[in-house]
């Protein structure tokens, strides 16, 4: 196998920094292109020079000349770009096999959407890119032969307990439902009277997972399995009543698959990212990903329950986008991220995330989409919506 070139599209990140520990363990195999990050111009200059990449991009064009001064400073002789064009170029280059789509929210739909239609094979993290623009997505890469590989630990999970065949439906596959797990995040036992009280910091401390800060809000909401719903959705060529979800708090059990015969295959293992990210970068081969193997002596249970809508309205609210379909799952995302910057900015509580989410949704209608322009436009409709609810709520 001849070393494979490999661009990172949010390498600052935690998807990005594991992808890297990755890379560097298997260097034989793999050597980084291109890495681009949004606003973190020290480690991203750092992790230019440890990894020799020849391509730096930063999403905040002010921050370029920063970025080449601090490269040149640290005798690196990457070239530098910024702004979307620069994301959007990284994920094109032509001498790139392999690029890891790692930009947290809509943000990371062009750059990736960008990939699909170069034909890369794509690491996909940035889940937001099939929640917004799933059929839009799904048949770009299908047009340009672009492989597309999940990296989020539950959607991995389900890759591997699937059997080849499945692009041409669950049904012919004779599976008979996904099952994604959530751990039900940090709050989970918690009454939901004291949700409007809780601070982001323990929004972002959860208990099994190290995670960036908008993730992390989500995992505590459910939001982040809402929209991994939507993604499966579109992943495996899944009706919504082909998807369910448990709550897991151990995060041993990644996902399963349940066959029609009865049997159900899990994917598990010790809750680092790593290992995805490894399975997905040598597929369908296996390679070392670092990781502390699982002790199954030592796992002396391992609990399973359905999840609380009423407590969790905002997995609720996916399935919902997820069946009205067209713009519906945009709404969801975009006023779930202006919900969320704003909890983190201590504008809002915790509790009050789903309700502008549904307030936003209600107030939109759902309309087609058929193309990436459609998704933009909507994107922007329920920003702006979202911030409107957001200043009648202060």
């Amino acid at each position: 196998m001849k070393r494979q070139n490999v661009s990172i599209l949010g390498a600052t990140g935690s998807i990005g920094t594991n992808t890297l520990d990755v890379i560097g363990r298997n260097q034989d195999d793999f050597c980084v292109h291109a890495l681009t990050a949004n606003r973190n111009v020290r480690k991203l200059a750092e992790q230019c020079v440890q990894y020799e990449a020849p391509l730096a991009v930063i999403a905040d064009p002010s921050l370029e000349s920063e970025l080449a001064r601090t490269l040149r400073e640290m005798g690196s002789k990457a070239e530098v770009l910024s702004g979307e064009a620069g994301l959007i170029e990284a994920a094109g280059i032509p001498d790139t096999d392999i690029v890891m789509a790692a930009i947290v929210g809509a943000a990371g739909l062009q750059p990736t959407f960008r990939a699909a239609q170069c034909g890369k094979k794509i690491l996909l993290a940035n889940k937001e890119s099939l929640v917004i623009a799933g059929e839009v997505f799904v048949a770009e890469a299908r047009r340009n032969q672009a492989l597309i590989l999940p990296v989020d630990s539950e959607h991995n999970a389900i890759f591997q307990a699937l059997p080849q065949g499945f692009a041409e439906g669950l049904d012919a596959a004779g599976v008979e439902k996904i099952i994604l797990t959530a751990s039900g995040g940090p709050f989970l036992d918690m009454p939901a009277s004291q949700l409007s009280q809780v601070s982001p910091d323990q929004a972002c401390n959860h208990p099994n997972w190290r995670m960036g800060k908008k993730i992390s809000v989500d995992s505590a909401t459910l939001m982040n399995k809402g929209l991994e719903v939507i993604e499966a959705r579109w992943l495996f060529n899944a009706h919504p009543d082909q998807i369910e979800v448990l709550v897991h708090p151990q995060s041993i059990v990644h996902s399963m698959v349940a066959y029609r015969d009865g049997s159900i295959l899990a994917q598990m293992g010790t809750p680092d990212m790593r290992t995805p990210i490894a399975h997905a970068l040598a597929w369908p081969r296996r390679i070392e990903a670092g990781v502390e193997r699982l002790n199954l002596a030592q796992m002396n249970h391992l609990s399973f329950k359905e999840p609380d809508l009423e407590r969790f309205p905002c997995l609720g609210l996916a399935f919902t986008a997820m069946r009205a379909g067209d713009s519906a799952p945009v709404t969801l995302n975009a006023s779930n991220e202006v919900a969320v910057e704003s909890f983190l900015r201590g504008q809002i509580g915790c509790d009050r995330i789903p309700h502008l989410v549904e307030q936003v949704m209600d107030s939109l209608n759902v309309t087609p989409v058929r193309n990436l322009d459609d998704v933009l436009g909507q994107d922007r409709l329920a920003r702006q919506a979202a911030t409107e609810y957001l200043a009648a709520m202060q």
